[in-house]
């Protein structure tokens, strides 16, 4: 089935069109470059896989409770219109919830995928490019696996949200270097690490969270990468540059915080567009998801010299100044081991059915079973 066969609403063109702008930089320095980003980069190759093997596709899903999250965390569970919807209703907007999230995740890895190659094509450095073509690679397997899992697991699709789409525009269309970084590496990545870790810590089911923590994995060292080139580079930014990007910074965190909310969801169900909204903004799950929003956002900005008066000020109003001081490196050192705990399971499970089929057929062959 054609994916615009699957979409809830039809994107306006089937395809969208970002000027470029900017330089394509080459650089003539062949030299080793950065140590860190070096060894960065041999990791990005040594940790690519292959999501056609590395996950069980054979796994089944409930297209009525994908994920098996808790009911509590559905905007609309505990209000008249909860009350009033069957069983069949409540799987229905389960699928819907589901579809809306990996589909924002979806359209986000094909803007990660084309940041990355704007960054191999724009980043002067030549160790950059050498790693940003590895998180290129690992943005379109990304993709490639929200895709399959949409279109074999859910059945439907959502369009991008407008402002997602708004914030990927502004990030592209900026002709300084550095942006696709900020906008991409920082801020949209950093909104996604959050919604991956609520969903692989909360969901029940065995192919969703394969899914987001090998994702999770690769998105450490991407993550890493934007903190090591953008720390560097910003050093050298007098304060009037560095205001510049703290106002993109604080645009792009508010417009996050306050309209992805999944109101779509609920206007497929037939709620008023501002009743949709005021849902939203009394759900104790979305309070707790936008403070945990920022949990990989805040430090990284910190950390790459990003902490203006303005910006902290506006931490404080959105009540997440105290992040600053989290541990990125804790963070991602957890989502790769949870990955890696993932693979051993799994390989424990597949020698363990291993050794019962060579157990089973000695067993077969031994006396009298032949009936001599």
């Amino acid at each position: 089935m054609s994916t615009h066969d699957l979409y809830t609403t039809a994107p306006d063109a089937p395809s969208w069109q970002v000027p470029a702008s900017g330089a394509a930089r080459f650089s003539w320095d062949y030299d080793d470059g950065r140590e860190r980003l070096l060894a960065l980069y041999q990791k990005g190759k040594d940790k690519q896989w292959d999501g056609n093997k590395r996950i069980d596709w054979s796994l089944e899903v409930d297209p009525a409770d994908p994920l098996g999250t808790p009911d509590e965390a559905l905007t609309l569970y505990g209000t008249p219109h909860w009350a009033k919807m069957t069983e069949k209703d409540r799987g229905e907007l389960r699928k819907h919830y589901t579809s809306w999230q990996f589909s924002q995740f979806l359209h986000g890895e094909q803007g990660a995928m084309v940041c990355a190659a704007r960054i191999v094509e724009s980043v002067p450095d030549l160790d950059a490019k050498f790693y940003s073509a590895t998180q290129t690679m690992d943005e379109a397997r990304h993709a490639e696996i929200y895709g399959r899992f949409l279109h074999e697991k859910v059945g439907m699709l959502y369009p991008i949200n407008d402002n997602l789409q708004g914030l990927l525009g502004d990030t592209l269309r900026d002709s300084r270097w550095d942006m696709p970084y900020l906008g991409m590496q920082v801020l949209i990545e950093g909104l996604a690490l959050a919604a991956f870790g609520m969903i692989r810590d909360t969901t029940t089911k065995p192919l969703p969270k394969q899914i987001l923590a090998y994702v999770m994995q690769d998105e450490a060292r991407h993550v890493a990468f934007g903190r090591m080139a953008l720390r560097d580079y910003y050093k050298q930014l007098s304060d009037a540059e560095l205001r510049e990007r703290e106002e993109f910074v604080i645009e792009g965190c508010y417009l996050m915080r306050d309209r992805l909310s999944g109101v779509e969801v609920l206007e497929n169900f037939g709620i008023a567009k501002q009743e949709a909204k005021d849902l939203s903004e009394h759900s104790e799950f979305l309070q707790l998801f936008r403070k945990l929003l920022f949990s990989r956002i805040v430090p990284c900005v910190k950390d790459i010299g990003l902490w203006g008066e303005r910006l902290q000020k506006a931490y404080v109003d959105m009540g997440v100044f105290d992040l600053g001081d989290s541990s990125l490196d804790l963070l991602m050192s957890q989502d790769e081991e949870i990955a890696e705990q993932l693979d051993r399971d799994r390989f424990a499970e597949e020698e363990q059915a291993r050794v019962a089929e060579v157990e089973e057929a000695i067993a077969q062959g031994g006396p009298g079973a032949s009936g001599d």
